[in-house]
């Protein structure tokens, strides 16, 4: 930011015309910043409207400004369009003539000459005249806001150049603008691969929101803003910015959350169950390591009865 304070009455042609502060300042204190709206032509411009792009056309010739004088049937659309985009206003909506008491000093400037692209004030001529051209371009309004947010579990999470939202939850599209006309209406364009649908909603505040219950893989894809209003007996229109929205599905996630686990549970439980049944299937230790002392002629353990005892005590 400069450091010197600018004190300009508005009649200067140079900033450095304008008279400024004796002492210099290292900051700017908050909301003194100078603010500017430019045009792309500086000897080009409209003035007694409600808008840059709406009014008196008037023209700065030999450091003359004066407006610009015309015949009912001289200046069309065509001409005017002209116009409007040499200061970045769009096109033009309409071209009136306005009537004064009297005449008054203008320049006069013929439509075959705009329609040569020539500059304005290599046409312009002085004369004097009580029909003074005004002009309406279609650049009058402000691009609009779109955001958009999602909630989850109560907490909402808004993004700007697009989001993410579950599916099933609640999302909101939200439209907005700076305060510029009263009134208007805002339409929510939605655009896919399959699909183009749009929603209307009044401007309350110079905004609207647009909820959506339940989200779903149809309203997957991009949104836009438009903002219509009436003034000056014509509608105008403007529209924001795109943004997407991607729908997540996590329930094949969930569903392998919880079958895998329990897929290995049950192997788990098999394997238990397979292992305890083929272990008990198995011989004894003590039965298969009992040795047959009759086949290998060893004596029976002392304290056992002989076979001679045995015959002796059947007798």
């Amino acid at each position: 930011m400069w450091t010197k304070e600018f004190q300009c009455g508005g009649t200067e042609s140079a900033l450095l015309d304008c008279r400024s502060s004796g002492s210099d300042r290292n900051t700017c204190s908050p909301g003194k910043a100078v603010g500017l709206t430019c045009s792309e032509s500086d000897d080009v411009r409209l003035v007694g409207g409600d808008s840059r792009c709406a009014g008196t056309l008037e023209v700065k010739h030999q450091g003359d400004w004066r407006p610009v004088g015309s015949y009912y049937s001289d200046w069309s659309l065509k001409e005017a369009t002209i116009v409007c985009r040499e200061l970045s206003c769009g096109s033009a909506v309409s071209v009136g003539w306005r009537e004064e008491s009297s005449s008054r000093s203008v320049w006069w400037i013929r439509s075959d000459c705009v329609q040569s692209k020539s500059a304005l004030r290599d046409c312009a001529t002085p004369d004097s005249s009580p029909l003074i051209l005004n002009l309406t371009c279609s650049d009058l309004l402000l691009q609009p806001n779109i955001s958009g947010s999602s909630s989850v579990d109560g907490v909402s999470e808004a993004q700007q150049q697009g989001f993410h939202v579950l599916r099933g939850s609640t999302f909101t599209i939200s439209c907005s603008i700076q305060p510029q006309y009263p009134g208007g209406s805002f339409q929510l364009n939605f655009t896919s691969s399959t699909s183009a649908l749009n929603y209307i909603e009044p401007a309350v505040n110079h905004s609207a929101h647009f909820l959506f219950p339940a989200a779903e893989p149809a309203h997957q894809g991009s949104y836009s803003c438009v903002y219509h209003v009436y003034v000056f007996s014509h509608n105008f229109s403007s529209e924001s910015r795109l943004i997407s929205l991607t729908v997540a599905d996590l329930r094949p996630f969930i569903i392998r959350a919880i079958v895998l686990p329990l897929i290995l549970l049950l192997a788990n439980i098999g394997f238990y169950f397979y292992y305890k049944t083929t272990r008990g299937q198995r011989p004894g230790r003590r039965e298969k390591a009992e040795p047959d002392y009759y086949n290998l002629g060893v004596p029976a353990a002392e304290g056992g009865p002989t076979e001679e005892e045995g015959a002796q005590g059947a007798e």
